[in-house]
């Protein structure tokens, strides 16, 4: 371009290190101009050295040059930003660049003289933000090459240490905070430098592989103890179901004059759920909110690992929670316990006596029921803490352990084959060569010699079995569901999904479910200890002839209570066992 009859050659008015129109130009001993400001700044990093450069032909100089206004150079170019070749010379002699306007939320680049274009880095070692222009140097020059670029952020003065106004690269394990290199010297100089402290970036790396550890392992707690607590929702469901079936078993045989106790019973054992479920449910909802919570942590978590910046990442990365403490989860055992073992006992003598007793009797039951609540449950200020191991009370080892679930057991003459004789108050079963008299009844074995208790089970339960003969006979479990008609596996104790028994004979022990089928070492005996943990999913065997003998211990996922069966041989004999 001429301007005045001169041709001009447009880097003579560019300043080598902001690429800007020159602003207060010096010049400095070797000839090359500078804005006043890019040479000061770029000396001052290099003081503590005493040796000063020139930043295009690498020139040195000792002491430092004094700086003087180049006065022609400052009035040409008075004359060009006059005349609009500043315009000119910032296009790049044409060819226009593509800048962007800094907005209100943008960070504004540090060397735009007038109208601020928008950064797009910032240099940690000149704590400065560049727009696409003039971050050009930091890129081609070599003088920049150990400059450290990020993206543009206004967080540059965060990196200064505010006692030394120098960087912070370095961390302190010992104080829990970043430092710069002149702390080291100074304040953490007694602290181990291969130890206490390192890199911003080791440091980031160590804490964000933590916190990742830690984000992993509470989201499978999580998933575990919501599993656990669904489970003990439908746990409660199936107690009073089984309940529920006993309470309805023995009421139908009472006269009108209980009728109403009979409702009441129900609709205590209905609000003894409601009560249970409700605070179960309450344990879902607080474990759902902290769920929540930690999802927005690992947000937070997953945007902070996506920063360039450590310092940010190691200033916000101490707000994040992720809690590992254990849930108290509902105790449970004890609902079934009462449910039963109260309950049962109180209906039969409701049945047996007078007006009076009927209604001392149904008051003493009702109280013993009220009370699951505060045995059962936690109470409304319980915690929800995250933890996976959920801790249950010991399995039982010694029979009179085994006792305190103890059921006592009838026979269910609406079950009993043809062919199978029940004595002693319905709880004695003997297989004859000529049926009985029963009548016809939907849930009658047609074809096996099979019987099933009237209750089902669905908590923490312990019967015990004699039997004798030379036809053996099996003791087992099985779902109501379960077949009744037809002579073939699937209503078969012991050989259909639906059902587990282990056959027991003179010669033989047998463990049988499904299509399993296992031989048992041991000698059974002629009487059998039955265990059944329903929410543990556990049924064990015993021979209880002589002291404590497991036999086979099965594990199983119980979907519905179940029902105590047995299949007598023809001429043997078994006896549910009374204590």
């Amino acid at each position: 371009m001429a301007q005045a009859g001169v041709v001009l050659d447009q880097d003579q008015f560019t300043c080598s290190v902001c690429l800007d129109v020159l602003r207060e130009p010096v010049t400095i001993p070797c000839g090359h101009s500078y804005c006043s400001d890019c040479i000061r700044n770029y000396w001052d990093q290099d003081e503590y050295l005493g040796v000063f450069m020139c930043p295009q032909c690498r020139q040195s100089f000792s002491p430092r040059p004094a700086l003087a206004r180049s006065t022609l150079l400052a009035d040409v170019v008075d004359r060009f930003k006059r005349s609009g070749l500043q315009e000119v010379l910032a296009g790049g002699g044409g060819q226009q660049q593509q800048q962007t306007l800094a907005e209100a939320n943008d960070v504004e680049c540090d060397v735009c003289p007038e109208r601020k274009n928008k950064a797009v880095s910032s240099c940690l070692v000149c704590l400065a933000s560049y727009c696409q222009l003039h971050v050009r140097p930091h890129h081609e020059s070599a003088v920049f090459k150990k400059h450290k670029l990020v993206s543009a952020s206004k967080r540059l003065q965060e990196s200064v240490c505010p006692r030394h106004d120098k960087l912070l690269e370095v961390y302190c394990r010992t104080d829990k905070r970043c430092i710069c290199s002149m702390c080291l010297t100074d304040e953490h100089k007694g602290h181990d430098t291969n130890h206490d402290t390192v890199r911003l970036a080791d440091e980031r790396l160590a804490q964000q592989k933590k916190l990742q550890e830690a984000s992993l392992k509470c989201t499978q707690n999580i998933k575990d103890v919501e599993k656990e607590l669904r489970y003990v929702v439908r746990y409660i469901k199936h107690a009073t179901e089984a309940a529920e079936e006993e309470s309805d078993r023995v009421f139908s045989k009472l006269l009108r004059a209980i009728e109403k106790q009979r409702c009441d019973v129900k609709e205590a054992i209905r609000g003894r759920e409601r009560a249970a479920l409700a605070q179960t449910e309450q344990l879902l909802e607080k474990l759902e909110r902290e769920t929540a919570e930690v999802r927005r942590s690992e947000a937070e978590l997953e945007k902070l690992c996506r920063s360039d910046d450590h310092l940010h990442f190691l200033q916000k990365c101490k707000s994040l929670h992720f809690p590992s403490k254990r849930v108290q989860m509902p105790n449970t055992d004890t609902f079934p316990y009462l449910m039963y073992k109260t309950m049962r006992g109180g209906l039969a003598e409701l049945r047996d006596g007078l007006d009076e007793s009927l209604q001392r009797e149904f008051d003493r039951i009702s109280d013993k029921v009220v009370s699951l609540k505060e045995t059962s449950v936690p109470n409304e200020k319980t915690k929800v803490t995250i933890d996976a191991h959920i801790l249950y009370d010991s399995e039982p080892k010694t029979r009179e352990e085994f006792l305190h679930y103890y059921q006592d057991l009838t026979l269910d003459p609406n079950t009993a084959n043809p062919y199978l004789s029940l004595s002693e108050g319905h709880r004695a079963a003997t297989t004859r060569s000529e049926a009985q008299p029963y009548p016809e009844h939907p849930e009658r074995f047609s074809s096996w010699a099979q019987v099933l208790c009237r209750a089902g089970m669905a908590g923490r339960c312990y019967w015990e079995v004699a039997w004798a003969g030379k036809g053996g006979a099996s003791v087992g479990v099985c779902y109501r569901s379960m077949s009744r008609s037809g002579g073939g596996s699937d209503s078969k104790l012991g050989h259909n999904p639906k059902s587990w028994s282990l056959d027991c004979s003179d010669a033989a022990c047998t463990f049988r479910h499904n299509k399993l089928s296992l031989s048992v070492a041991a000698q059974c005996g002629n009487r059998i200890g039955v265990y059944l943990d329903f929410r543990a999913g556990v049924l064990s065997f015993y021979n209880v002839s002589e002291g404590m003998l497991l036999l086979h211990g099965a594990h199983a996922t119980f979907s519905q209570p179940v029902f105590p069966g047995f299949w007598v041989g023809l001429g043997s004999t078994l006896k549910l066992c009374s204590l």
